[in-house]
């Protein structure tokens, strides 16, 4: 039997920026977390593909848990989505062109999925590491919100028993920077060190 396992993901950039400040962090994360493997996986920003992009590792890998990460300007510190909600609309087009307007994710599904996280014992494990965090309840109506709605969703059909959930990431500081009106930012460094608590968290909460 193969050892138990966690996927880590991360969004490729996107809307014109040169990084993507949870890219860079999943970059720097250790590859082992409470005795339990890391396995991470790059994501493409295109509603259409980073549901089965991320179940495919999925299947192939049978993780523990699921933790995906994604990129939200403007929060100052890390932000635990709680909530998915079956919704698409986009102010910006993903990598592959599409901006959907008003439009469900599934027609035939819930109006929202909540994560299955342990989110207090995640957050306290941030405020332990000394890394500014949230927990949140809109994940927002872009590709972020899509993969979490659709994985969510697809996990409870194939592996009803694998926890998955989101933690959006902030800016780094060289993004902020470029922000005439000051704006939060966070080092890849230390968003790094709060994602490990989180997965340590997840290793430990089984």
């Amino acid at each position: 039997m193969a050892e138990p396992r966690l996927l880590l993901t991360a969004f490729s950039p996107f809307g014109g920026e040169a990084v993507n400040p949870a890219l860079e962090a999943m970059r720097r994360v250790p590859r082992r977390a409470g005795g339990l493997e890391v396995v991470t996986l790059e994501v493409p920003v295109v509603f259409d593909a980073c549901t089965e992009t991320v179940m495919k590792a999925v299947r192939g890998h049978r993780p523990r848990a699921v933790l995906c990460l994604g990129q939200a300007g403007g929060r100052e510190g890390l932000s635990l989505e709680r909530v998915a909600v079956n919704l698409m609309d986009a102010d910006i087009p993903d990598n592959a062109g599409r901006a959907p307007r008003d439009a469900p994710i599934d027609p035939e599904g819930p109006a929202a999925y909540f994560s299955t996280l342990p989110h207090r014992a995640m957050l306290s494990a941030l405020y332990n590491a000394g890394v500014p965090a949230q927990l949140s309840y809109t994940a927002g109506t872009f590709v972020c919100n899509r993969l979490l709605y659709g994985l969510l969703r697809a996990l409870e059909a194939e592996f009803p028993r694998t926890r998955a959930g989101f933690l959006h990431v902030p800016f780094l500081p060289e993004q902020a920077a470029r922000y005439r009106s000051p704006v939060p930012g966070m080092t890849a460094d230390e968003a790094a060190r709060g994602v490990a608590a989180c997965l340590e968290t997840l290793a430990k909460e089984g």
